[in-house]
């Protein structure tokens, strides 16, 4: 049977130190529909896999200068390896050749004289479950991503925060560097519900979202929905001078935003409440009192009149990392 659609797509590298066993192999395998690329030493086929990175390599096990035990570990220290199986092809059929081949890690080997059946499905099994491997992990990746999402606005979830804020506080503890937490919260956002409705409502928190994700844009730091219309805002080496410009930012994101909020007591538009704080965290001190710090420093600017940002000062002023 020969290779289907999909597997004749694959690109198979032939390392072999002898040229009349590369010539039988490669038209033994294009026969089957494969593509084929060759290498006639260890180092060659290091330098061919890094430009082509093939979808299976068949390796020679004895070959001068670099044989194929000691390429295969230099394949598998390769990033781009990731899922490329090495099948090896040995004229040793000795206990230890075979262990010392899945020791460097060979997915599997055929011996010479080579058995051209079996050769075939252990090509075609390898590459099959590369394939499947690789979109196993794809689809882990997917669900990681959407376990730490918020389904409406894209942005971290609640249980993404608390885990990038422990991680950060930890780490930024270590460093002792400084760390700010921004709370934030959708002026009268109940009283906006109520006048157009959740769907509406929906629409409004997404744009907020953007809004944030629009401004924040550091790789180390994070958005995330905190609450129903809260959100957060992660800067790790970010003082009281850098998150003050971001609380700021954010307000004026808001209001740029321009949309109408008729039964607010603040605005004619939607608008947001901002509170922040910043701390160098210490052996001895507390995660959840940053976090009650930065919801104080909220309910401050909620007091004053909304639509503004509060800061709540753990650290003195110093100069703006951001």
């Amino acid at each position: 049977m020969k290779a289907t659609a999909q597997e004749s797509q694959s690109l198979v590298l032939i390392v072999d130190d002898e040229p009349f066993i590369r010539l039988i192999l490669r038209h033994f395998l294009e026969r089957e529909g494969y593509q084929i690329a060759e290498a006639q030493n260890g180092i060659e086929a290091i330098n061919v896999f890094n430009q082509l990175h093939p979808d299976i390599v068949l390796l020679d096990a004895i070959m001068p200068d670099m044989d194929g035990f000691e390429c295969c570990t230099q394949l598998e220290l390769l990033d781009c390896n990731k899922y490329t199986p090495v099948l090896m092809i040995t004229g040793l059929e000795d206990q230890e050749s075979v262990d010392r081949a899945f020791a460097v890690g060979a997915m599997d080997f055929v011996t010479k004289p080579i058995h051209w059946p079996v050769l075939r499905q252990r090509v075609k099994r390898l590459i099959q479950q590369s394939q499947l491997q690789e979109k196993l992990e794809a689809v882990n990746l997917e669900l990681q991503r959407l376990v730490t999402i918020d389904g409406l606005t894209q942005v971290a979830n609640r249980r993404r925060f608390e885990e990038y804020f422990y991680q950060e506080w930890q780490r930024l503890k270590r460093e002792q560097r400084p760390l700010s937490l921004v709370l934030c919260d959708v002026d009268f956002f109940k009283l906006y519900n109520d006048t157009y409705g959740h769907r509406v409502g929906d629409r409004c928190l997404q744009k907020i979202a953007q809004a944030f994700k629009d401004i924040i844009k550091r790789p180390g730091d994070l958005v995330a929905r905190y609450g129903g219309e809260e959100f957060a805002v992660i800067l790790p080496n970010t003082d009281t001078k850098g998150a003050t410009h971001v609380a700021d930012q954010i307000c004026h994101a808001v209001r740029a935003l321009a949309i109408p909020h008729q039964n607010s007591q603040v605005s004619s538009y939607v608008t947001i409440s901002v509170g922040f704080t910043t701390e160098i965290p210490q052996p001895d001190s507390d995660l959840e009192e940053m976090i009650a710090a930065a919801d104080r420093a909220l309910y401050k600017a909620k007091a004053a009149g909304r639509d503004r940002f509060v800061r709540n000062i753990l650290l003195p002023e110093s100069t703006n990392s951001r």
